[in-house]
Formats: structure tokens, C-alpha cells, sequence
């Protein structure tokens, strides 16, 4: 657990998940997803061709020809990150290695304010390594009116061109804003796809 808490700071704060060789379906390429277990072909085709998914339950209706064994092998290489105060508990079962204890143990702590509290909590029933896997398949929204550029950073796709367009438009009134302004840069499918991962919180 110390080894955690010692992490970068862009690490430590980060409100998404990553945990290394975990590909997001929404972004990855065909030559990623080609790697992932259980994907064939077809189903390669389908994913791009239908995302961006906005939650995990719609990219595993999508593999429902696959077995719930090769999906959950499947969801080790390949996931859509949950958040982690509104996924309902099938989104969370879906999450490999997860079962009916950890799942009470998921939903005890809400609403977590950021992922350090969730590293803090299931960390007190699973060791680091597992841990580290378990925090690849969450968030916590970031504040689109607070979040340091560190944070901004960690919402898969973000790159420093739009964590500029995110900052410019500061300070955001109402989530329709958002919509507006980064709709300027992107279709109206990524944007729903990046409002998962934000928030303005009242003060």
C-alpha cells in the first residue's frame, strides 16, 4: 500500500484509472483490439464501427456471442472505465474477479470523492497488486472548474490540445456549456463520451 501512496503525483490524484496493457475499445486500434482475447474479426469490426460505447453494458451486449468466461477474459485486456459512484451492480460485476462480497464492498463507500479514498478503502481487502488492476476499471468525475491539468489529463483521449479547450472555457456554469464548447472541436458522440468523466460540483 505505501508503494501506492508514493506514486507520482499526476499518479495519485488521478480520477481514472490506469493500470499498464489495459486498452480502452472506445480508442484502441484495430491492432490492439486484434490482441485482445476472444476478439475476432467480426467482432473487431463491430466495436468500431458502434463506439464510441458510453458504458460497459453496451460494448458486452455487443460480445454476447462470447462465453461470460471469455468475456471476463476479454474485460482483463480491454474495459470501459465505471464510475465508480453511479455504475449500477451489474456494470461492477462485469469488472473480472469480482463477485458478490466485493461488490458490497464497492458500493459501502459511496460516493467516493476521488480515487485515493478507493485506493484507501479496497485496499483493505485485497493486496497492491490486485488493487492497481482493480483501479484500471473506475473513475471518480474530475471537476471541469477545478481539476488540475495533471487530472485532465488522465481522461482517456485527452491530449494537451483538448485539455486546452477544456481550461479555456473556465469557469463552467452548467454541464450545457460544456456541451457547447468542446462540441466546437469534436462530433456530438465524443462529447458524450467525455462528459462521462466530468462533473462541476457546487460550491
Amino acid at each position: 500500500m505505501l508503494f501506492l501512496l508514493m506514486l507520482a503525483p499526476a499518479a495519485g490524484f488521478a480520477q481514472v484509472g490506469r493500470a499498464p496493457g489495459m486498452l480502452d475499445p472506445n480508442l484502441a486500434t484495430e491492432q490492439e483490439l486484434a490482441a485482445v482475447p476472444h476478439l475476432s474479426p467480426a467482432l473487431i469490426k463491430q466495436i468500431t464501427d458502434q463506439r464510441p460505447f458510453l458504458s460497459m453494458l453496451e460494448l458486452d451486449q455487443v460480445l454476447g456471442t462470447l462465453s461470460a468466461e471469455q468475456r471476463s477474459e476479454a474485460y482483463r485486456k480491454m474495459f470501459i472505465h465505471l464510475n465508480l459512484n453511479t455504475a449500477s451492480r451489474e456494470e461492477i460485476l462485469l469488472i473480472p474477479g469480482v463477485g458478490s462480497r466485493m461488490l458490497h464492498e464497492f458500493l459501502e463507500y459511496r460516493p467516493y470523492r476521488g480515487l485515493a479514498q478507493f485506493r484507501r478503502e479496497i485496499g483493505k481487502y485485497v493486496d497492491d497488486t490486485e488493487l492497481a488492476r482493480l483501479v484500471g476499471h473506475v473513475f471518480v468525475p474530475v471537476d471541469l472548474n477545478t481539476a488540475p491539468d495533471s487530472v485532465i489529463l488522465t481522461i482517456p483521449g485527452v491530449g494537451n490540445r483538448m485539455l486546452r479547450e477544456f481550461k479555456e472555457y473556465r469557469p463552467y456554469g452548467m454541464i450545457e456549456q460544456f456541451r457547447r464548447e468542446i462540441g466546437k472541436y469534436v462530433n456530438e458522440k465524443e462529447v458524450a463520451r467525455l462528459e462521462r468523466y466530468v462533473t462541476l460540483e457546487t460550491p
